[in-house]
């Protein structure tokens, strides 16, 4: 039984391989090229959406704010010549400090408008705003209409002189509560290839003003 099986077994093997035929449907979708540009902006949406669940209720590393942390803590040291904080670590530990920082940090681009795009911890609980509201508001709304030239001015002398450290001005919150900044610095932003990207502000004292 043995040889009879393995007789048979013999000339199978010794018969051409039946060449597996895909239909024109099958063959339309295997000899489509793939590509480049759809792979890549796949690709980009896993790792977006990686990143987003690793950083979680992290926000330093979500909008941007990762690079947008070296950009502050490089201007501020490359213009006045000392840290806004301790450079220790990595990009990413760097950015958590800066946003859990005891003083205030905020930043705005380069739009006809600016429109505010980065607040530390400190700077979101003293203007009293969420991060979706913040990146939606043009930097100009947080002071009165009233300091609002006074505000122009100062912007005007840092984009003139990189920076100014002795400001002192009203700003607003969003619930109408207003206060006095004391010896605040505003200096221009630069990305890492030198690029003008807007202007921060810092600042540790402040004064909650009574309603008029």
């Amino acid at each position: 039984m043995w040889r009879t099986a393995h007789a048979r077994d013999n000339r199978n093997a010794s018969r051409p391989a039946t060449p597996i035929r895909a239909n024109s449907a099958d063959r339309a979708h295997f000899l489509l090229p793939v590509q480049a540009d759809k792979l890549a902006r796949k690709s980009n949406c896993i790792l977006n959406a990686e990143f987003q669940l690793m950083a979680g209720d992290k926000p330093w590393l979500q909008h941007g704010w990762l690079e947008q942390s070296q950009n502050i803590l490089d201007s501020f040291f490359n213009l006045l010549g000392h840290h806004l904080i301790e450079r220790q670590g990595t990009p990413s530990e760097q950015a958590e400090t800066l946003y859990e920082a005891p003083f205030v940090v905020v930043s705005h681009g380069t739009q006809a408008d600016p429109l505010l795009n980065y607040a530390n911890s400190t700077a979101l609980d003293l203007w009293k705003i969420s991060i979706p509201t913040l990146l939606k508001t043009p930097s100009r709304m947080t002071a009165e209409t009233m300091h609002r030239d006074e505000r122009a001015r100062l912007l005007a002398r840092t984009t003139r002189d990189g920076y100014v450290d002795d400001y002192r001005g009203i700003r607003i919150a969003t619930d109408g509560q207003r206060f006095l900044i004391h010896k605040a610095t505003v200096w221009n932003l630069a990305d890492h290839n030198g690029n003008y990207v807007g202007q921060a502000a810092t600042f540790d004292q402040w004064t909650p003003l009574d309603e008029d």
